[in-house]
């Protein structure tokens, strides 16, 4: 079974899948990398994806060319997560979800932002706190309300 591994950190300019692939030379024939451009530009988008064998080799990729220079910059290598499919979040849902939750969902938020077909939605997504920041809010929020009642 083909393990799939994240490489992040490119730089955001033109990369060649070739010389990305020339950097992984002692790894063999046995990876393929393929690296994930934006479609108008054909930049880099700063993460590319290489594909091994098996599980133990996947280990030894990681610890092998993880932090390792291209072009500039250290490369961060690690398996890639499965790509979650997003559900539409029901209206009683409370907001106090887990952070997994939270980033496995973003790309169903993204395109909920997109379009503004529920009117009801777009009013109320500007007042949506975002869960990763939420204590940081109240913290501010606290200070916030301190400092205008010593005023």
């Amino acid at each position: 079974m083909s393990i799939r591994l994240y490489v992040g950190n490119l730089p955001k300019k033109p990369i060649d899948r070739d010389a990305l692939q020339s950097v992984f030379t002692d790894a063999g024939d046995r990876v393929s990398t393929k690296v994930i451009k934006d479609r108008k530009t054909g930049n880099c988008r700063g993460f590319a994806f290489v594909t091994v064998p098996n599980d133990e080799m996947a280990d030894e990729f990681i610890e092998k060319y993880n932090g390792q220079a291209f072009m500039e910059t250290t490369l961060k290598i690690e398996k890639a997560l499965p790509r979650a499919k997003s559900k539409p979040a029901s209206k009683g849902e409370s907001g106090g979800g887990s952070s997994s939750a939270s980033s496995s969902n973003r790309r169903g938020d993204r395109n909920k932002k997109r379009s503004s077909s529920d009117s009801s939605s777009s009013s109320s997504s500007s007042n949506q706190v975002d869960p990763r920041w939420a204590n940081e809010l109240a913290a501010l929020k606290e200070q916030l309300a301190t400092q205008t009642s010593n005023s």
